[in-house]
């Protein structure tokens, strides 16, 4: 299945219609997001019950901007209409197999149960030093690791 571009007009439907969503957020002009294309393609052949969507933050600022993008490429990933994911950098396609992999072992019922106790969830998490992370996950999610351990 190749992969759909989505704007400000497409996002919220396509996201809450579909049971499993990969929206990664690009620019043309970005080197690693040029390497992580074919990847991410390859990667929604593979998995055609998943929508992989594509965001060009230069085409749909505003959708990049109330996404909170701030570095590109940023994957998000949803599920049940849920964000579960969110973090910038490009994925190698094995690193990239595995999160799928644990996307679809998520268990929402959880996820929701945890989101339902928890109003704050959204907050960006503090990083070791005190500063904000860019890492949003919601409970039963976890980071890819990249196979250097970066």
């Amino acid at each position: 299945m190749a992969t759909q571009t989505l704007t400000a007009s497409t996002f919220e439907q396509v996201v809450t219609q579909s049971t499993m969503v990969l929206v990664d957020f690009w620019a043309t002009w970005c080197g690693p997001c040029r390497s992580f294309g074919p990847i991410f393609e390859a990667a929604s052949d593979k998995h055609p019950d998943i929508v992989f969507a594509k965001v060009d933050i230069d085409e749909s600022s505003s959708l990049a901007s109330g996404a909170g993008i701030s570095s590109v490429p940023t994957l998000m990933a949803f599920k049940e209409g849920a964000l579960v994911y969110s973090q910038p950098g490009a994925l190698p396609g094995p690193v990239l197999e595995d999160f799928i992999t644990q996307l679809r072992a998520l268990d929402m019922e959880h996820v929701r149960s945890h989101l339902e106790h928890h109003d704050d969830e959204h907050v960006p998490s503090q990083d070791a030093s005190g500063g904000q992370a860019e890492r949003h996950y919601h409970d039963g999610a976890t980071e890819p690791q990249h196979p250097d351990g970066a």
